[in-house]
């Protein structure tokens, strides 16, 4: 009688500002890594991927590659978000993703982003209620996603075009940001919820918010001060509205070269960490949240248990 044996799965996630890698068994992460390799630079403006930032993403896949291979992992799925989506060569450069991975990577809408951010947050999250609705909130490079339902359920799904690089980019031109930057940054954010809610209008009284990836989870290290990424300490780890403004205060007030020094914050972070911090607290006081739960799952988690259920 022929036993059966749980996959090893792969799972890269080729965001706008991170390319990502989890290798999991049997729901366990054997490997997880991000990089920083900035494919959405620029996209906004010219509608294109650059070279740079496409060869410092194949880069960081051919290190992946090897990863892969000596782990086992026998089942690989590769996902490319926003800036994909929104460059003209983006095709292109999925071919040559493909060359260097063996699978052929799969442009997610910002909807499927949503719903599977909205599953990975939840991977082995402690929540201390029994929500019966919950928002995940995915603040990435290129976009935000915006996912609310039961916690079991298949929820509703809102993407923002507006995450981390592409709002900097877009209203933050000077070092230290100038107090007007600001303003305007956080004002296209709550505007995008305005129009949010009147899609969502359950997002205004769900039980829990749920904040994902490297924005949030790294505000949450500069809140903690952690100089090296603890999952055992950040997932789960409340954090206040008045911690978030406490950080957003902190880090917009500083030029890059000081800002890089905050413990907690990757240097290859720190020039969009401002507008991820403009989206993060225009979103707690629009919704008037007291704290956010962090989770250090994501995406990745979602690709990997949608997989295997």
């Amino acid at each position: 009688m022929s036993t059966l044996v749980s996959p090893t799965i792969g799972v890269i996630d080729i965001g706008s500002n991170s390319t990502n890698l989890l290798i999991s068994h049997n729901g366990h992460a054997l490997v997880r890594e991000q990089k920083i390799t900035r494919l959405g630079t620029g996209v906004a403006r010219s509608k294109m991927l650059s070279e740079e930032a496409i060869e410092n993403t194949l880069q960081q896949l051919r290190h992946y590659a090897l990863l892969l291979n000596e782990h086992g992992a026998t089942h690989t799925h590769v996902v490319a978000t926003a800036a994909v989506r929104s460059a003209t060569n983006g095709a292109e450069f999925l071919q040559q993703v493909e060359s260097i991975i063996g699978v052929t990577p799969r442009l997610i809408t910002g909807e499927e982003e949503g719903r599977l951010s909205f599953i990975g947050a939840q991977h082995q999250l402690p929540l201390a209620s029994n929500p019966q609705c919950i928002a995940v909130f995915d603040i990435g490079g290129g976009s935000t996603e915006i996912a609310v339902g039961e916690p079991t359920g298949t929820p509703r799904v809102i993407s923002i075009p507006f995450g981390a690089r592409s709002l900097t980019e877009k209203e933050i031109h000077s070092d230290p940001p100038r107090p007007e930057e600001l303003t305007n940054a956080i004002g296209v954010i709550i505007d995008e919820i305005d129009d949010a809610l009147r899609e969502l209008p359950e997002l205004a009284d769900c039980d829990e918010i749920i904040g994902v990836a490297g924005t949030i989870v790294s505000i949450a290290m500069v809140e903690l001060g952690l100089a090296e990424f603890d999952a055992q300490k950040l997932h789960g780890f409340v954090l206040t509205r008045d911690a978030a403004e406490d950080v957003f205060r902190t880090l917009a007030t500083e030029a890059l070269h000081d800002r890089v020094h905050n413990p907690g914050l990757h240097a290859d972070r720190a020039d969009i960490i401002v507008g991820g911090c403009c989206a993060l607290v225009a979103i707690m006081r629009k919704l008037q949240r007291s704290h956010i739960i962090i989770s250090t799952a994501s995406l990745l988690d979602g690709v990997a248990t949608s997989e295997t259920s």
